[in-house]
């Protein structure tokens, strides 16, 4: 049984491990990229989807009005009225939920979005950035009385855009139940489920799939949060439940699929009480011919379960009254500062948040121009702000920002800390292009970007602090930040961008001694395509 830091440290990458590892894809045995149920029943809504004028940029940081409410317990009062989701604010109803919203969240989340003819093949692309196209996130919805639907639990069939049909009644107030009462939870009409189901991952990525699990249910979730707001509804991310009756309610054994976020969306309609949970087990047809087991992935799953209602309360009341810098985050130093000018809201692209969904691709060629300083500036101010979570009224703190800056007009090329509260880079030294590649599995067109954006974490401070679940928060963080990186890219007509992976310990190195307690969860490198 490993912890966090242990399963860390056992999946880093090293020039070392790459090079002595023999691995090979068994494309015979590739699992679908999705999961098919045999015998249950299915619900295919009306096509009609609505479109989310907001703008990208205003969608991935702006709270709509009914946003603010209390998504504090009142067992632990945790949050404040500082980021519109803390206690002291005031329970505004949202517009009622009908089928066109499940389908327009669904749909917009994790839905397909575009079929491109690649290698002369049709291929299907997701909505939200996943690892290796494996899109191994499925997405529950757990329905009151929804307008053209009745109470149920339903998986999202991302191929038909149709719903499975888990159970039939209203199960929120076990959702309720399990978060403690949460009001966030309780009070909404739907409550969404994401879950990995491992193998559709681990299939390419082994061990590493843990960590994949929260970088890809992070991009779903940034599309998802943003297309709510823009509907005008409240969301938050909510980290903290009983992982047992989840997996209980959903019918999943988590040694092959578990749930990872719920997401409460819209509020003013309470949830029942909570009633039984009837033992369901519903068929599949099979991923693939055969399952290859990596252990250490549901091992690490299980190591940071909540068990019941007292421990998701405990979990919560870590974040309360918690220093800035307690999770080995680090404030500005004495590095020469680079102030940032992001362009307003009046004067910023108004590409509305549907749309980018749309738009964003996966940049695969950069060319070496430089982007424009506001744009850079712009798409940081937007990107890395604040997540609404469950635990506290900003879990930012969990997390640092760093760049390599290669092509920026009026930034020298550098390698800096940026600190969102104060739109500054701070310098820390020299970096190139070839070293930047070198950085990213030695993928040197990381190194043609316009600049690299990494997310970084103490995970020694962080699981001592908070525990397991506490890595799981940091990994989520760095996932959402990537979501919100790819919109607020794409957001933009003469940009792109896409995620990559890296060598854990140099990237530590080459931000040293700034970041030498920290090591990287994400990394996003964005600028101009070459084509």
């Amino acid at each position: 049984m490993v912890d966090a830091r242990e399963y860390h440290e056992q999946t880093k990458h090293s020039p070392e491990r790459v090079r002595a590892d023999t691995f090979s894809l068994d494309f015979e045995n590739k699992p679908r990229p999705y999961k098919v149920y045999e015998g249950l029943s299915q619900i295919s809504l009306e096509e009609l989807r609505y479109s989310a004028d907001e703008p990208a940029l205003s969608a991935i940081t702006t709270p709509p009005p009914e946003s603010r409410v209390d998504v504090g317990s009142p067992s632990n009062g945790v949050g404040s009225s500082s980021n519109g989701v803390g206690s002291s604010s005031v329970d505004t109803q949202s517009p009622s939920v009908d089928t066109q919203t499940l389908q327009t969240l669904c749909h917009y989340a994790t839905g397909v979005t575009k079929t491109l003819k690649i290698r002369g093949r049709q291929t299907r692309f997701r909505a939200a950035s996943c690892t290796g196209k494996l899109y191994h996130i499925d997405l529950y919805a757990v329905t009151g009385a929804v307008d053209g639907l009745d109470p149920g639990v339903y998986h999202f069939d991302p191929e038909s855009e149709s719903f499975d049909v888990l159970r039939a009644g209203d199960y929120r107030g076990v959702l309720a139940q399990m978060t403690d009462d949460l009001p966030a939870v309780a009070n909404a009409p739907v409550t969404f489920i994401a879950t990995s189901q491992w193998w559709r991952n681990a299939w390419k990525y082994r061990d590493r799939t843990y960590r994949h699990a929260f970088w890809d249910s992070g991009t779903i979730l940034a599309n998802l949060l943003a297309v709510a707001s823009a509907l005008g509804y409240r969301s938050v991310v909510v980290s903290g439940f009983a992982d047992k009756p989840v997996t209980r309610l959903l019918g999943i054994d988590p040694a092959e699929e578990a749930p990872l976020e719920l997401i409460p969306v819209g509020s003013g309609d309470p949830a029942p009480d909570a009633q039984a949970i009837e033992h369901i087990d519903p068929d599949e047809e099979p991923l693939s011919d055969h399952v290859v087991g990596y252990p250490l992935v549901s091992d690490a799953w299980r190591q940071s379960k909540l068990g019941d209602n007292e421990e998701v309360r405990a979990w919560r009341e870590q974040f309360v009254d918690v220093g800035d810098h307690v999770f080995g985050t680090h404030d500005q130093g004495d590095g020469q500062l680079v102030t940032l000018n992001p362009v307003d809201t009046e004067t910023a692209s108004s590409r509305p948040v549907t749309t980018t969904i749309e738009r964003r691709g996966s940049l695969r060629e950069y060319s070496h121009d430089t982007i424009s300083d506001r744009k850079f500036a712009t798409v940081l101010d937007r990107a890395l702000g604040e997540v609404p979570t469950d635990c506290d009224e900003d879990v930012s703190h969990l997390v640092d920002y760093y760049c390599l800056v290669h092509a920026v007009d009026s930034i020298p090329s550098g390698a800096y800390q940026y600190h969102p509260k104060r739109n500054v880079l701070e310098r820390l030294g020299e970096t190139s292009r070839q070293t930047a590649g070198h950085l990213a599995l030695d993928q040197g067109v990381v190194g043609d970007a316009a600049a690299n954006v990494y997310t970084m974490a103490d995970v020694d401070s962080i699981v001592n602090q908070v525990g397991n679940r506490g890595y799981r928060l940091a990994q989520l963080l760095g996932g959402m930040s990537l979501g919100r990186l790819y919109l607020a890219t794409y957001a933009h007509r003469t940009l792109g961008g896409r995620g990559f992976t890296f060598y854990d310990d140099l990237v530590t190195e080459h931000l040293s001694p700034r970041a030498a307690n920290q090591t990287p969860m994400t990394l996003f490198a964005f600028g101009k395509s070459s084509k």
